[in-house]
C-alpha cells in the first residue's frame, strides 16, 4: 500500500523504432493506451509505434515523478538500457 499522492508511476515505452520515450503518469495502462490512441498520446509517437513498456517506477509524488522523469531523459541510451536491463533482472516492474 502507498501514501496518499504517491500514485505516480514513471514508465519508459520501446517503439517501433527502436526509440525510448520516457513520460509519467497515475494509470499506466490507460496512459500506454492513450499513447496507441494518438490524439490522447504524447507528439513524440507521431510517426512511431510504441510497443510495449519496458521499465515502470510506482509509488512517486507528481513532484519526484518529474524530477525522476528529467533525470532518466538525461541519461544516455546505453545507461537507460541498462536500467531496463537490471529491473528485468530483478524481476519486478517497480523501484
Amino acid at each position: 500500500m502507498h501514501s496518499v499522492g504517491m500514485d505516480w508511476t514513471v514508465y519508459i515505452i520501446r517503439c517501433d523504432d527502436n526509440s525510448l520515450y520516457t513520460g509519467v503518469t497515475t494509470e499506466l495502462e490507460r496512459r500506454f493506451q492513450e499513447h496507441l490512441d494518438h490524439p490522447r498520446g504524447a507528439k513524440y509517437f507521431n510517426g512511431r509505434k510504441p510497443l510495449e513498456v519496458v521499465y515502470s517506477e510506482n509509488d512517486h509524488t507528481r513532484s519526484s515523478a518529474l524530477q525522476r522523469e528529467a533525470a532518466i531523459k538525461k541519461l544516455s541510451r546505453d545507461k537507460k538500457l541498462r536500467l531496463i536491463t537490471k529491473q528485468l533482472d530483478s524481476g519486478c516492474k517497480s523501484r
